[in-house]
């Protein structure tokens, strides 16, 4: 199955340009222009990764990251930006951002980072199903639950 990636960009240029390279590269891929509209996205689709740009109008990176993670915490966010102080780096990773990368950045160094974020994802999602397993064989009535 492909890594799910949704790329968040007020650029559309950028988002397109962006998305056409990891769809070569064998990506699932879905955009947004807005903070707004990615947090709707998530509402209905599961994503392995999500892009996204710290700068927006609107609801900024910071603010869509808050909200990413309260929908989908084990969803992966790697912040994206030409604009990045250490303050918001910081702030970021306090609310579980991935990692940052500054714009531009090399494609081999953001597919690095995604496939590091999705493996990370993936091994979250394994261990909850493994928990999981544990109950309903240590207790086979959990499962009716």
């Amino acid at each position: 199955m492909k890594t799910r990636v949704l790329i968040v960009d007020d650029e559309e240029e950028f988002v397109k340009a962006l998305s056409e390279r990891l769809t070569i590269r064998d990506y699932d891929v879905s955009t947004c222009l807005s903070g707004e509209e990615a947090i709707e996205k998530l509402e209905h689709y599961l994503f392995d990764v999500v892009i996204l740009d710290v700068l927006m109008p609107g609801m900024s990176g910071i603010e869509t990251l808050r909200e990413i993670k309260k929908i989908r915490p084990l969803i992966e966010v790697i912040m994206l930006t030409g604009n990045a102080t250490v303050e918001t780096a910081i702030e970021g990773l306090k609310l579980g951002a991935f990692d940052f990368l500054l714009k531009p950045c090399k494609t081999e160094d953001l597919i690095a980072k995604i496939e590091k974020a999705y493996s990370k994802k993936a091994e979250h999602e394994e261990r909850i199903r493994a928990a999981r397993v544990e109950q309903i064989v240590s207790s086979p009535r959990s499962a009716l639950k």
